[in-house]
């Protein structure tokens, strides 16, 4: 009697061939499922974020932002970080927004005192704990400001 023993290397390609049918035949039924429902699909994070913004409009990205103690530091799970306050706040969505947790202290290195740049190091610290959580990467910084009435 001859026992059956799969060949691995075999089995790996059926699995690699399985998953990129997927991957092809994926798109198409993703775009079917988004289309009359895309304000639905809105994260918590971005609708915390998209009311924030609501009246004021963007400016042009900026490497650095100048800082003072006085402003205020907002972190939106998942979305975003937003500095300032008043007429004009600034978004820092980061390279992986995904990762930004509000029960996370960030860090910073910075080059400059009284500015906070794009190429600042930054690190987040779990805040109860202090233990290290993550690198965080900046984007540019989005200014938005207050429309008043009559303006725009």
């Amino acid at each position: 009697m001859t026992k059956f023993v799969p060949n691995p290397l075999r089995t790996a390609a059926l699995g690699a061939a399985g998953a990129a049918l997927a991957l092809v035949a994926a798109p198409p039924l993703l775009a079917e499922n988004h289309g009359d429902h895309a304000e639905h699909a809105m994260t918590e994070g971005e609708q915390e974020l998209a009311e924030l913004l609501e009246g004021r409009v963007a400016g042009e990205p900026q490497r650095c932002i100048r800082t003072s103690a006085n402003d205020r530091f907002r972190v939106i799970d998942e979305t975003a970080y937003v500095y300032g306050r008043g007429r004009t706040i600034y978004v820092q969505r980061t390279r992986n927004p995904d990762r930004i947790d509000d029960k996370d202290a960030l860090v910073s290195r910075r080059f400059s005192a009284s500015q906070l740049c794009r190429l600042d190091t930054m690190t987040t610290i779990d805040a109860h704990n202090g233990f290290f959580t993550g690198v965080v990467f900046f984007e540019d910084f989005v200014p938005y400001t207050r429309v008043e009435d009559g303006e725009g």
